[in-house]
């Protein structure tokens, strides 16, 4: 995966800020409505939360680099509703629709929000026995790309690629992101907790005393010899 929010563990982008919590930023009252906004078209079910990362990953790389975090939520979506036909590019350019939607009845009421959300959409699922158990030691597949789909999603970060870790915890199975987010499937896989030693993921200037733990789908991993 190439693509420019693959950032992790690069050079040049200082430190990061421990105390930078999630909390909305004062005075900006639409980072609250563009999560409200991303939330609430999620229930039209026209896409799936990893396709929704997807689409944000595919801004335009000179976009990606300026926007702020609910910017690039913004972009995404607007490229989503337009490449699954939910609006046109007309429409966004108007700010207005040519008419009622098609999908205004599954729109959720005010009333039904709070219960909705605590509904919430798990991604477990059955599937096929783990091939790893805990304390087995495993190889990150390089490179980290999704092999079903050129450039597409995945959720195998590159600076992990190659490294070798410890299953640390399996959490069941999964839907896996590089099927779902292109619409191919839930296509459902264990997945695990691996812990890497930050010196295996960036070298002997790393903290010898800490560990990074990922949480890898099974066919992101593959047995150390």
């Amino acid at each position: 995966m190439s693509r420019v929010h693959d950032m992790g563990g690069r050079l040049g982008t200082g430190p990061v800020d421990p105390q930078d919590g999630a909390e909305f930023a004062e005075a900006k009252d639409w980072h609250k409505r563009a999560l409200a906004l991303n939330v609430s078209s999620g229930f039209w079910g026209q896409w799936n939360i990893d396709a929704s990362r997807h689409a944000r990953e595919l801004l335009d790389p000179k976009d990606y680099t300026v926007f702020s975090y609910y910017e690039k939520w913004m972009g995404g979506l607007a490229d989503l509703m337009v490449a699954r036909g939910v609006v046109t590019e007309d429409e966004l350019a108007k700010g207005q629709a040519d008419g009622l939607s098609a999908l205004a009845e599954r729109a959720a009421k005010p009333e039904t929000v709070a219960e909705l959300l605590l509904k919430g959409s798990p991604y477990t699922r059955d599937s096929d026995a783990a091939v790893f158990e805990v304390g087995d030691r495993v190889r990150a597949r390089r490179p980290a790309r999704n092999i079903e789909v050129p450039g597409g999603h995945t959720r195998l970060p590159s600076y992990a690629a190659g490294a070798v870790g410890e299953i640390v915890l399996q959490h069941g199975a999964h839907v896996f992101p590089d099927s779902n987010a292109h619409f191919k499937g839930e296509a459902a896989q264990p997945l695990y907790a691996v812990k890497f030693s930050a010196q295996e993921l960036w070298g002997a200037e790393a903290d010898p005393r800490d560990d990074v733990v990922l949480d890898l789908w099974e066919s992101y991993l593959e047995r150390d010899q």
